[in-house]
């Protein structure tokens, strides 16, 4: 085999094409076929069965993750003479939301185990701000890799201190803390509905929920302009709307995602036997988590020498994520940190690696992983 030949990647949204192509086919004819193309009913109808799903009172869909948590700020109040606080290791888009609405954030340590937000550095900063920042009016902790954050001691800080919760669950869809969903936890959530997500569109996707019906009614008119009657805006908004075929599509692949989760969490059981007696450790899960494996991320000192070897036979890896927030060339040098300065954000950006996990892997590609991983 030639060793540039990749057998297993790493993700592949368009298996989770062709696995409901006959549905998700019918589904865009359907959409097509309407006449209708932006906020109309297959938007709305899949709003109330992501709601549904999610166990929320509202959900409202928009253009992207990156937009849902923007959408969020916006709809609390939050922008510009405003902290929020987050993470530094997460997709950069959780940092972009914050400065699109002019707010500023301020970057938090992580948990080294399981690379969510160290609960700890956020009370000692709601205790004891950072000299020289506007008041903290919002958390956003990132439910990472898919798994819940350790949110108790987060939200009854945040309570005590008058700060809003938003829960990033872009990588979480479906994951649990103490036996609840994540995103019924703080004051709204936010998904992302990219491709390789654990519920993905064929293109962008976002999607809010909430069980504040003001906060919801008022996101929904932000993210077309203001608009509450057509053409007057009632206050300044934005574009950013879910379009029919994608939410056509969506509706969907929601039918899937339970069992989806439930592959991804058997893939990562065959690889937890197969690293047995390795020298590298399987993802740690949170007591009272539900993991639902977004990622399936490994601590690798010798990240670049083991990434090569898997290559050599077929197999791909990715890296989530190669630099922390605050290191990258557009954050460096301005964006607050707490008190921690991120030491575990930089020393894990050094060595995560993420192994192949989609739910249509097959047996033998899963075989295959495991049979590397034994070798390693």
């Amino acid at each position: 085999m030639n060793a540039t030949t990749i057998t297993v990647p790493q993700a592949d949204p368009g298996a989770g094409y062709r696995a409901q192509k006959e549905a998700i086919d019918a589904a865009v004819a359907r959409a097509l076929a309407s006449g209708w193309y932006i906020l109309g009913k297959e938007g709305e109808a899949f709003e109330q069965e992501f709601a549904a799903w999610q166990g929320a009172a509202r959900a409202v869909g928009c253009a992207n993750g990156t937009d849902a948590l923007a959408l969020a700020l916006r709809g609390l109040g939050i922008g510009p003479g405003a902290t929020v606080a987050t993470v530094s290791h997460t997709a950069v888009a959780t940092v972009a939301a914050i400065e699109m609405v002019g707010a500023t954030p301020l970057l938090l340590d992580i948990d080294p185990e399981t690379y969510t937000m160290d609960p700890d550095e956020l009370v000692s900063v709601l205790e004891d701000p950072p000299p020289g920042l506007p008041p903290i009016r919002a958390v956003i902790p990132v439910h990472l890799y898919g798994q819940a954050c350790d949110l108790g001691p987060m939200l009854k800080a945040a309570a005590q201190h008058g700060v809003a919760v938003i829960e990033d669950c872009s990588q979480a869809h479906g994951a649990t803390l103490s036996g609840t969903k994540v995103g019924n936890l703080g004051r709204v959530a936010c998904y992302s509905l990219y491709p390789t997500k654990n519920l993905g569109a064929l293109g962008d996707g976002g999607v809010l929920t909430t069980d504040d019906a003001a906060l919801a009614d008022r996101i929904g008119a932000i993210r077309q302009y203001g608009w509450k009657e057509r053409y007057i805006s009632a206050e300044v908004g934005v574009n950013s709307r879910l379009d029919e075929l994608q939410a056509a599509i969506l509706r969907v692949k929601l039918t899937a995602l339970d069992a989806g989760n439930t592959r991804r969490q058997a893939i990562a059981q065959a690889y937890d036997a197969a690293l047995t007696g390795s020298s590298l450790a399987p993802p740690a899960r949170r007591a009272g988590a539900g993991h639902v494996f977004h990622q399936y991320v490994l601590r690798v000192p010798e990240r670049a020498a083991v990434m090569a070897r898997l290559r050599a036979e077929g197999i791909a890896t990715a890296i989530h994520y190669p630099q922390p927030v605050h290191l990258q060339p557009a954050y460096r040098g301005r964006t607050p940190m707490g008190p921690a300065g991120c030491a575990e954000t930089a020393r894990a950006a050094g060595e995560v690696m993420s192994l192949p996990m989609f739910p249509e892997l097959t047996d033998a590609q899963v075989d295959r992983v495991c049979e590397a991983l034994r070798r390693l």
